[in-house]
C-alpha cells in the first residue's frame, strides 16, 4: 500500500483483490521470526500501546497483542477492516478502525509504537503519513517501517524488473534524511507446495516476471514440488520521537 499526496489511498492490488492468496503469503513469510526479533530489539512494545498502520486483514494484530497493553489496527479498505475485526474477535485489547495514514482516527500522543509493514516502498510522497505518525506518537515512541529490500536478490531483482524506474539510492537517502536508522535483514519464506508458491508470486509480480520468479525458485530448490524456500531481504527502518517533544 502506498499513501501519497494527491489521493487518499492507492489500492494494494495484492491483498485488496487476492486476500486468500495474500493470507498464504503472510503464512509463508519470515518463518524464523527474524523481523520480529529485530523489531523487539529496536522498539520493544511489551506493556505499551501499539498502532499497526495499514493492518490489512489483521494478520499481525494478535502477535502484538501477546505482550502489548493495547493494539489498534488502522486500515483504509472496508472489506479488509471487516476481516481484521473478525480475526481480532475475542482479543479484548485489540481495536480495528477504518482510516488512512495521512488522517489517522486517533488522538495526538496516543501510542508508543507505530508499525507499518510493506507500505512505504517509494519514500518521497509519504511525508503526510510520517507527520501523522509523529502526531499520534508519545514522546519517546517509535515509528517502525518494514519494507522489502530491492537490493537483496532474488526477490529484489524481480521487484526491480517490474519497477525499472525505482531509484533505491534515492529512497534510502530520503529515509536517512527523515531521520530513520536502517537494519537490513535476510528472512526465509517457506511454501508447503509449488501451487502455494505460484499463487503468491503471481499476485506480487507481472505475468512474465512471476513466471521467471517461479522458475528460478523451483530451480533453487532442486525442482522440488513440496517445501520450497526462498530468501527475501527486508529493510527495517526506525525513527524515535524525542522524549519531551510534544506535537504542535
Amino acid at each position: 500500500m502506498r499513501f501519497g499526496r494527491k489521493v487518499d489511498v492507492l489500492p494494494s492490488p495484492n491483498i485488496w483483490y487476492h486476500p486468500r492468496d495474500y493470507e498464504r503469503e503472510n503464512r509463508a513469510q519470515d518463518v524464523h521470526g527474524v523481523i520480529w526479533r529485530v523489531l523487539r530489539e529496536e522498539c520493544d512494545w511489551a506493556g505499551r500501546d501499539v498502532l499497526d498502520l495499514g493492518c490489512g486483514d489483521g494478520f499481525h494484530l494478535a502477535r502484538f497483542a501477546e505482550t502489548a497493553r493495547s493494539v489498534v489496527g488502522v486500515e483504509p479498505h472496508p472489506p479488509l477492516v471487516e476481516r481484521a475485526r473478525d480475526r481480532a474477535a475475542g482479543l479484548d485489547i485489540v481495536e480495528v478502525l477504518r482510516g488512512a495514514a495521512q488522517r489517522l482516527p486517533l488522538p495526538s500522543a496516543h501510542v508508543d509504537l507505530v508499525h507499518a509493514r510493506t507500505a512505504y516502498f517509494f519514500g518521497p510522497g509519504c511525508e503526510p503519513g510520517l507527520r501523522e505518525a509523529d502526531r499520534v506518537l508519545r514522546p519517546g515512541g517509535h515509528l517502525a517501517i518494514v519494507d522489502l529490500d530491492v537490493r537483496h536478490g532474488p526477490y529484489g531483482d524481480w521487484m526491480r524488473a517490474d519497477l525499472p524506474r525505482y531509484d533505491a539510492a534515492a529512497v534510502d537517502r530520503f529515509f536517512t534524511e527523515q531521520g530513520f536508522r536502517c537494519r537490513r535483514v535476510e528472512t526465509r519464506w517457506r511454501f508447503p507446495d509449488r501451487e502455494t508458491l505460484e499463487s503468491v508470486l503471481r499476485i506480487e509480480f507481472s505475468g512474465p516476471v512471476a513466471e521467471r520468479a517461479i522458475a528460478e525458485t523451483v530451480r533453487r530448490n532442486g525442482g522440488a514440488r513440496r517445501e520450497l524456500t526462498l530468501p527475501v531481504g527486508y529493510r527495517i527502518l526506525v525513527r524515535s520521537r524525542p522524549a519531551g517533544l510534544l506535537s504542535p
